[in-house]
Formats: structure tokens, sequence, C-alpha cells
């Protein structure tokens, strides 16, 4: 059986990754003064940051079912007998949803994962079951993998300020800190699928150290036997995320990747220019033992 996999276009995933695994993307939508573009293709992080920042009206929207079924159509034309689509938490958007509609009338059987995550902490999960399903591991492993690596990745985020997530609704238990949102900065987390608040801080640069330090007791508290992989997203802020990444890449001698990758423009809409975002996942390793017991 050939098993494909499709995710969303808030997995982060780099461009060689996708190409290199065969991942399939879906693309979520920004739309800006009232005019939707696709994420990836006719909007970028650097747009939105630039729209968020002249307070022009910025929101996102799902890809529709139709759209989805047009992926799945063309997967299974490619020669897929089953398809593993795995998508950002249910909890932030109904994307998801759309993809398990969209799989009533796909040509081949659709297994749709919700991640509980987003960013590269779905992106993990995404890689791991492309190389798994590249493996020959039937739906439901493939399935499985994404749905572990995800759900065991840490994700730990700085933001500016909680206007942008108060805007598009995606605040959840952060909302508790809005009294005093001018005197702050938020370190929040992702905790079950939702963004809850987990410090204040009073300056930027201190809230960068002490996330840098969540993000090393989180990585080595971690069970992860053949080592770890992170993730430092950024809007708008490719200095600041880079010495993040290189500083992490020093104190934890056990980490096999390290990456930083832009968070886009769908995620970006949604916490704003000056975002410093960490996804750290256990590392599943590139050639993947059917029915391996770490799953």
């Amino acid at each position: 059986m050939t098993v494909a996999v499709v995710t969303d276009s808030t997995a982060c995933i780099p461009l060689g990754s996708l190409a290199e695994l065969g991942i399939h993307v879906v693309p979520l939508h920004v739309v800006v003064d009232g005019r939707s573009r696709t994420e990836g293709l006719q909007i970028s992080s650097a747009e939105v940051a630039d729209a968020l920042r002249a307070r022009r009206p910025v929101t996102t929207a799902k890809p529709s079912p139709g759209e989805f079924l047009d992926t799945y159509e063309k997967v299974a034309a490619a020669g897929a007998d089953h398809i593993v689509s795995v998508h950002l938490s249910s909890s932030m958007s109904a994307t998801a949803s759309s993809a398990r509609l969209a799989a009533v009338d796909a040509p081949v059987p659709v297994t749709v994962v919700d991640s509980r995550s987003v960013g590269m902490g779905l992106g993990f999960g995404v890689e791991t079951a492309a190389r798994y399903a590249a493996a020959g591991a039937p739906p439901d492993v493939v399935a499985r993998a994404a749905g572990q690596r995800s759900t065991a990745a840490v994700g730990l985020l700085y933001v500016d300020t909680l206007e942008h997530l108060r805007r598009g609704g995606r605040i959840g238990k952060a909302s508790a800190l809005l009294g005093s949102a001018l005197s702050i900065k938020p370190i929040l987390r992702l905790a079950d699928g939702q963004i809850e608040p987990l410090e204040r801080v009073r300056t930027a640069s201190k809230a960068i150290a002490r996330l840098e330090q969540l993000v090393v007791a989180a990585v080595e508290e971690m069970d992860a036997p053949f080592g770890v992989e992170i993730a430092v997203h950024h809007l708008d802020s490719t200095a600041r995320a880079d010495g993040l990444q290189q500083r992490l890449r020093a104190r934890l001698p056990h980490v096999r990747r390290a990456v930083s990758v832009d968070l886009g423009a769908v995620v970006g809409t949604h916490v704003g220019p000056g975002t410093i975002a960490v996804a750290a996942s256990p590392w599943a390793g590139p050639a993947p033992v059917i029915g391996a017991t770490h799953l």
C-alpha cells in the first residue's frame, strides 16, 4: 500500500523537507483589507507584519473542503492508496473539520489527524509520518506516528503584545493577562492544543532570556533517547531567532537538528510582529523501524 501524507501551511515545514519527504500542503488563507490571499503563494509573513503594524484589518480563513478534495484527488491520481492528513489543533481552527468533510468524497481512504499543535510542533509530526510512509508503514502506524510526535512536542512563545491574539480570538486562557498587557512581556505555552499563560516578564530582552531558560529546562526533562529537534520560529525578527537557535544548540549538545523557521503568514497574523516561538520534540530518527516500541 502506498500512503501519502498531507498537511496544511501552518506546519511551517522548510521547503527542502517538503520536497525531500514528498509532503503535500494545503494552504490556509490570509484576508487583508477584505481580499483573500493564499499563504505561501500570494502573501508572505513580511507583508502580514507590515499590514499589522499599519493596523490594517487582517484575518485568516481555513481551506475549504473543496480545496482539500482537490489535493486528495491529485494525490490519489499520483498513485496513493491511502492518505494521512495531519493538521493544526482543532482548538485553534476548523481546518481539520474541512479535511474530514473532504475525506467523505475522496477517491481513496483518508485518515485525518488533529495534531493538537501548530508550527513545527505539527511539522515534526508530519515529517515523521512521511518517513514512516516512505518506509512502507500501514496507514494506522503513519497516523499514530504523526499524532504521538506532535503531542510530544513542547511549544513556548514570547509575544510583544497580546493584542493580535485577542483580535483573532485565539487568546484562550491567556486572556487572564490582558489587564496588565501594557506593562508585561508575556511568555505563553501551547497546552493541549490551546495557548495559555506561563510567565510575565518586564522587558523583551529578559523575556527572550527566560524563554531560552524554559526551553533548556523542558528539553532536559524530555524522554528523548534519540535526541531532540528544535525549531525557532519568528515573525519579522530574524536576528533574535537566529541568535536564540544558536544559543540553544550550544547549550543542548544532544540536539540532532535545530532550525530557524519563519512563522508563516497565518500564524503570524494571530501573534504579531516580534514574536519568537520555540517547538522542541524528541527526535524519531531518519530511518524508522516499523512497529518500533517508541510509537
